[in-house]
Parts: structure tokens; C-alpha cells; sequence
């Protein structure tokens, strides 16, 4: 039978690899040059995700958990904060943002639960304003789901817009755009462009929409087009 490993052996292991005798590579690790190693692994469980791939899912969590234990060990190593530190940090988070849980509330409907996640969220980090939240949202999201937070965030939803204005507004910088375009001035051609862009992540919030998987979807679309043309070409008889 396979030897099942602890996450203390896990993490023994790790603090091996960073030690004199260890590893080279993992050895020269710092939090920044790991970044976009984070992000990979990240992107490469939901990939797994999709495409309901449980055995890779396993592997790539793996590699998630990876990441974390190289960055619990390169803290640790200068007295930073340690892999307890993560574990109880985070422990008493999930305590603290599910009163309805742990300190006997009255049930709650999932809704609910988001809205209560969010005011105890604006408390922990001391958010009096609608600035504070917004410069909270991290800037190493996808351009996508950061301008979706921004939105949301501001409370610039369907309560403050109809879909109307929203198309409206798009339709404004799409011909200011068109005009810029067909003159050759590019003055203001990346300003008209971004909020046009902007614009179109607003209608996808005003229509319940999510924008980074509508455009992932469009983008497989066409990457499916060449794939069955070529496909057709290739297959085609010689005469």
C-alpha cells in the first residue's frame, strides 16, 4: 500500500528542499520571484475544473498547496509567519464571517450570507467609504474581473442603471470611437477604447452576465474555428 503523507511530512519536505543541502532551485525562492508560479497553478486547477478533470484537479491542487508551503517556509526562514500562522489566521476568519454558524444566529438564506460576509469584511478592514472598498480590490486580477468588482462594488448596478442607459452610454463611445478611426486621429483612441470596454463589462453586470467567461467563451469559439477549418483542409482528398 502507497504511503499516505502528513501535511507536517509535507511541509518537513519543503523546508528540506530550502535547506543548505536541499534544492538549488527552491532554495533561491522569494515571495516574488514565486508570483507567477501562483497564478499558473491557479489557472491550471480551474482548468481542471472545466473540463471535469478530477485526477488532474488533484495534481494541480497539489501544486496550489505547493506554492503555499514554499511561502510558509520562505516567512518562516526569516520570522515572518509560519504555516500555523496561515492556518489560524484563516481559521478564525471563517469563524468570525459565519456568525449564523458558530454563534448561533438565526438561519440565513445564501444571500444573506454574502451580504453578512461583506459588512463583516468592511469592519475587519476598518472600509468606511466606497474609495476604501474600491482601492481594496487587488490589481493583479484580471482586467475582466477587477472592472466587474469596481462595478459592483460601487453599487453601480442595475438599482442605479437600466440596461437602456448602459447601451446607450456604449453605443456613445462606439461612435465617438468609429469617428476617431475613420479620421486617423489617435489622440484620444486608447481613452475612447477603454471606456468602451468599460462600458461593456457595466452590460454584462446590468445583464447578470460574467464577462471573463463570456469572452473566455468567444475566444474558444474562434480558436474552434481554425481548429475545424484546418481540420477540413487536412482532410480533404487529393485530386
Amino acid at each position: 500500500m502507497d504511503k499516505k503523507y502528513t501535511f507536517e511530512e509535507f511541509m518537513d519536505i519543503i523546508r528540506y528542499l530550502r535547506s543548505d543541502k536541499g534544492c538549488p532551485w527552491d532554495r533561491k525562492q522569494t515571495h516574488e520571484s514565486l508570483e507567477r508560479y501562483m497564478l499558473e497553478e491557479a489557472y491550471e486547477s480551474v482548468e481542471a475544473i472545466r473540463n471535469g478533470d478530477l485526477d488532474n484537479l488533484c495534481e494541480e491542487l497539489g501544486d496550489v498547496l505547493l506554492q503555499i508551503a514554499l511561502h510558509a517556509s520562505i516567512a518562516e526562514e526569516k520570522g515572518e509567519f509560519g504555516i500555523e500562522d496561515i492556518i489560524t489566521a484563516e481559521s478564525e476568519k471563517m469563524i468570525r464571517r459565519h456568525p449564523h454558524v458558530f454563534a448561533n444566529q438565526e438561519d440565513i438564506d445564501a444571500g444573506q450570507v454574502v451580504k453578512n460576509w461583506d459588512e463583516i469584511k468592511k469592519e475587519e478592514k476598518n472600509q468606511k467609504n466606497t474609495s476604501d472598498i474600491l482601492l481594496n480590490i487587488p490589481k493583479a486580477l484580471p482586467a475582466l474581473v477587477r472592472a466587474e468588482k469596481a462595478i459592483k462594488k460601487a453599487g453601480k448596478t442595475e438599482e442605479e442603471n437600466s440596461p437602456s442607459e448602459v447601451l446607450k452610454n456604449l453605443t456613445e463611445s462606439l461612435i465617438q470611437l468609429k469617428k476617431e478611426v475613420e479620421n486617423g486621429e489617435r489622440e484620444h483612441l486608447e481613452d475612447n477604447f477603454e471606456n468602451l470596454l468599460f462600458h461593456i463589462v457595466n452590460l454584462s453586470v446590468i445583464l447578470h452576465l460574467n464577462a471573463e467567461n463570456s469572452l473566455t467563451n468567444a475566444t474558444n469559439k474562434f480558436i474552434n474555428r481554425f481548429v475545424d477549418i484546418e481540420g477540413l483542409t487536412q482532410k480533404k482528398p487529393q485530386v
